[in-house]
């Protein structure tokens, strides 16, 4: 038998932001407000939708940054980040908004990511017999896969399912978070344990069989076939405290209350009252507006 349609969680704060930079600021409605963002955002909606009929969706949408339980342990965390612009964080609700139009089940949350909310539906995604498409350029994510799920960064058409994680990464899935945990993660502001670069990262992890394994043998680093093993033995017993703290942030979370059932990730129909008024509102032209009432449901899919 054929696999079922997998279930598609997508990461909408990376397509918003990938739109903003994309398309001119001039693009604005008929009461001159910016819409380079929706306008591509929506864009990007058509083209998943076109291309997979998807089912089984949902978009997560990040929460506001002060509240994160990740900056209440750590305030650095993404504080390398330039400030999100006025014109930018006025179009999130409205991208918002034409999503739940065209259907489409949306998450967000006052204390987690929209990584987290990613983690949590596709727990909820695993019980309703799907297999997993993640839909971001966030690496953090790859570390939800299992067999027959795949990570797919849909602006630059690469796909990733476990095999060519661990290819990519030198780890497996489940181990991407502590992988990032020993090297950092300068997207997000972790500083990893000093000294300990990926490459290194990942000859430990498997080394000494992940996380648990590396910690219960520490003894034994020295004496690996690593270049500067002493070295590296004692970096890793000197930044044992920051790699815990850094494994805090890189881990994702799974039990999200208020998350729940199968209607979190399952589309709806049409809004079609509502999706024309959005239209209007935004002024989009044409073409834009005919891809986007001409979207229909489907079990195509592109996995």
């Amino acid at each position: 038998m054929p696999p079922a349609p997998p279930c598609y969680l997508i990461d909408a704060s990376v397509y918003i932001f990938r739109a903003w930079f994309s398309l001119p600021p001039e693009l604005r409605d008929p009461a001159g407000r910016p819409t380079n963002a929706v306008y591509g955002f929506a864009g990007f909606l058509c083209a998943l939708l076109e291309e997979t009929s998807a089912e089984r969706i949902a978009l997560a949408f990040d929460g506001p940054s002060e509240g994160n339980f990740r900056t209440a342990l750590y305030p650095a965390y993404k504080a390398n980040r330039a400030p999100t612009p006025d014109e930018l964080k006025v179009q999130f609700p409205w991208c918002r908004e034409l999503a739940e139009a065209l259907g489409l089940a949306c998450h967000s949350h006052p204390r987690y990511e929209a990584d987290d909310l990613i983690g949590t539906l596709a727990r909820i995604a695993r019980a309703d017999g799907a297999r997993l498409v993640v839909v971001s350029s966030d690496k953090d994510l790859c570390q939800l896969l299992a067999d027959g799920d795949h990570w797919w960064d849909h602006a630059r058409k690469v796909r990733l399912n476990p095999a060519k994680v661990q290819e990519k990464f030198g780890v497996p899935p489940e181990w991407i978070a502590d992988y990032l945990a020993l090297a950092g993660d300068s997207v997000d502001n972790i500083p990893g344990i000093p000294g300990i670069g990926r490459k290194t990262a990942a000859q430990l992890l498997n080394l000494f069989g992940g996380w648990d394994g590396l910690w219960q043998n520490l003894e034994r680093v020295p004496a690996a076939r690593l270049r500067g093993a002493a070295g590296i033995a004692e970096r890793l017993a000197a930044g044992r405290p920051q790699a815990e703290l850094a494994r805090r942030l890189t881990r994702l979370e799974t039990a999200i209350d208020g998350l729940d059932g199968a209607a979190t990730i399952r589309r709806r129909r049409i809004d079609r009252q509502q999706l024309t008024a959005l239209i209007d509102r935004f002024g989009f032209g044409p073409a834009l507006s005919r891809r986007l009432l001409g979207l229909s449901g489907g079990r195509r899919s592109s996995f």
